[in-house]
Formats: structure tokens, sequence, C-alpha cells
């Protein structure tokens, strides 16, 4: 059979994910340090395991309603009042299997082939296939490092046309670290209104953010909570990444249509995930996750500072666990440099291409590690740069 022929277009032609080529280097080589997966290093705190262990024991193994548990949906409202100062109703929220299905709920629920969906670069990499998979048209913003990576009121201008459907605001951002404060989010705001552009809004980083300037979302501009589908999950503030469970918040008409197309493709998040995540949510558990962000944020603070005293100049990111190193002083490209550096000193980073065109010249360094993973591994980075000089 002809198999090429009978493939999809549009599947065929995904750019494949350039995270993945560096894991699989990385397999094998059973001696290298990776600082390339975005993952927690910290266990699921007790009282969670605890709950899904009780939620298994009492024999709660059964579908739970498509939307999520009420009881979870009801947690969710809480948590995003309490947390963010936004009010959701049940109706208006449905829990999903990890923070990327409701991004693909959303784009699905809303693009149809022409419609245009503006991302700005770097980013996580699942943003663009899932737009091109519907048939929609990806408008690149390219992000600069002068402005922190930051969007701009000018860049999502030049990047609106009539056939604008979504902006996706991935804040605080993967690759970068970048955060946008109040000021960005008001400007962001006033280019949009008498539009009908959607913001797919990615917080998934919401709760790892340092400093004095806590995380707001764009919902919670005067206008914008009626424009905007925030997603969040349980992944990286609450260490739960095997357990699949995300959720988003928005409009009814839109949660709503969401929720018909995860029928159809999901049934339901899983149950045990769901009965854990309340727990997650619980006032409780802000401490253990407050000790867990003040462990990120020192290793944040030794990662930048090291490499600025190797010469690679960082900027210092607000939020989630990641730093964005520029690389050109090597003299070669974000491939070269860490494929090289990959074979002779054993330590993996994501080049910069992974996350966009625009990510050319720099590198993605995750510092959910531990201290000492991250001295041994800028040892070597340093080592390394010294022998290229």
């Amino acid at each position: 059979m002809d198999y090429d022929r009978l493939l999809s277009s549009a599947a065929k032609e995904m750019r494949p994910s350039g995270i993945r080529k560096f894991f699989d280097l990385v397999a094998e080589m059973p001696e290298c340090i990776s600082l390339g997966v975005g993952e927690p290093d910290f266990k699921t705190p007790w009282d969670i395991r605890d709950a899904a262990i009780a939620s298994l024991e009492s024999g709660r193994t059964r579908y739970t309603a498509n939307a999520g548990l009420k009881e979870l949906r009801q947690a969710i409202g809480v948590w995003m009042k309490r947390k963010y100062d936004l009010s959701y109703d049940i109706s208006e929220m449905i829990v999903t299997v990890g923070g990327s299905e409701a991004i693909d709920l959303a784009i699905r629920a809303l693009i149809e082939p022409g419609d245009e969906v503006i991302i700005p670069e770097p980013c996580y990499v699942s943003y663009e296939p899932i737009t091109t998979l519907t048939g929609g048209k990806v408008v690149h913003v390219p992000l600069k490092e002068e402005n922190e990576f930051r969007l701009t009121k000018e860049e999502l201008q030049n990047a609106l046309t009539e056939r604008s459907k979504i902006l996706v605001l991935s804040f605080p951002n993967n690759p970068t670290g970048a955060v946008l404060r109040h000021e960005d989010l008001v400007e962001i705001a006033e280019v949009l209104k008498g539009t009908d552009v959607i913001v797919l809004a990615d917080e998934i980083y919401s709760e790892l953010t340092y400093g004095e300037n806590k995380h707001e979302s764009i919902a919670h501009i005067e206008g914008m909570k009626e424009r905007t589908i925030v997603v969040n999950g349980f992944s990286k503030a609450f260490s739960m990444t095997g357990w699949r469970l995300g959720f988003a918040c928005g409009p009814q008409p839109l949660i709503s249509i969401m929720t018909k197309i995860h029928q159809s493709c999901i049934m339901a998040a899983p149950t045990t995930s769901q009965y854990a995540a309340m727990t997650a949510l619980a006032e409780s558990m802000d401490e253990q996750v407050a000790e867990m962000r003040d462990e990120y944020d020192m290793r944040r603070k030794f990662c930048v500072r090291k490499l600025n005293e190797m010469g690679l100049h960082t900027f210092e990111p607000g939020g989630a666990f990641y730093v964005f190193p520029n690389i050109t002083k090597s003299g070669m490209s974000s491939d070269e440099f860490c494929e090289t550096l990959l074979q002779k000193k054993h330590v993996a980073l994501v080049p910069g291409t992974a996350f966009g065109e625009c990510g050319e010249g720099f590198a993605r360094i995750s510092y959910a590690y531990s201290i000492q993973h991250l001295q041994e591994a800028m040892k070597r980075i340093d080592e390394f740069l010294q022998e290229i000089a």
C-alpha cells in the first residue's frame, strides 16, 4: 500500500519535536547530565498522593462527568478566585488530560481553515502543530531579548489582520522564563478591544513566579475575561506531571464546545488524578508549593550568575524553571552548540530553535534539577567554552 498517499498532508508536514531529538541522543549516553526536561525533580507531595490512594481504596474508579468532578471544578473556582481574583462558575470550566489537551480543545473549537493564530515565539512546541492540523495559519511574532522576550503592543498590532482568531499568550514562558507585567497586559488588552480575537492564555507556570510581582492573568484586566480562555494545570506547581491533569476556564459558550470535543475524543480525565487534585488546590498546600518555588528561585539565581560569568549573556527570568542564555559568543549555531557540548562534555541542553526560528542563538536550560546536578553541568559548560575559545 502507498501509505504516503494515505496519510494526511497536514500530519506529514508537522515539524518534529526538536526536544525529542536530543532526548533520543541522551538516551544513548547514560553518563550524560541532562538539563533538557521541563519536569520538576520533586516528588508529588505526600498529601496529594494520600488523597489518590484513599480514592482507590474507597473504589472511586469509575468515569467522572465529562467536564470533570463537580467537586473538583468547585475547588478550581475557589483556587482561581483566591490566587488570581477571577470568578468562574463550574459551567465555565473543563478538566482535561493535562494542560496540553486544553490547548488542543481551545484551538480546535475556534479555528477553521484559513483562520490565523498569532503565536509569540520562542514558545512551547505544541501550538503550531495543533493549529496547522486544524487548517489554521500560524502568524509568528519573534520576541526580542532586549525586551526580555515580552510581547509589545507594537508587535501585536503588526500581527493582527482580519483573519486573526486567537492570540496565544504563554507567560510565564517556556523556554525563556519571561513574564508579562501589569502594564504589558493593559497595553495588549487595549490593542484587542474592538476585535473578535480570543486570547488563549497558557498559564501553567503561574505559581512559579519570582520576586515581588506575582502572576496576573490577562483575564483579570478589564474587558478581557469575556475574550480569554485560561489554561492551567497541576504538572508544574504541584509536581504532578505524570498525573496528566489540567483545566481550562473561559466563557461558557466556548467551554461548552470544548467539552463536546472532549466527550468524543477523551471522555473524561483520569478519575484518581481528579481526586488527588482536590487536595492539591487546598490552601493547606500553599506552604509546600512555596517551598518548591523557593528552591527553584535559588537554582534560578545560581544558573543566571554562572552563565553570565562565563560570558553567555542571560537575562534574569521572572518565572517558570528555565533560563535562555545567548550562546552566540561561541560562534556556533544553536544546534551546533548543543550537539558539540553533548558530544564533548556530555551535557544536554535544548537548542533555542526547537521553540521557533527566532530561538537561533540561544539554548534552553531547565533548572528543575538538584543544585549538585546544576553545579556539575555549569562546570562542564565553562570548560567547554574555554576549550573552544
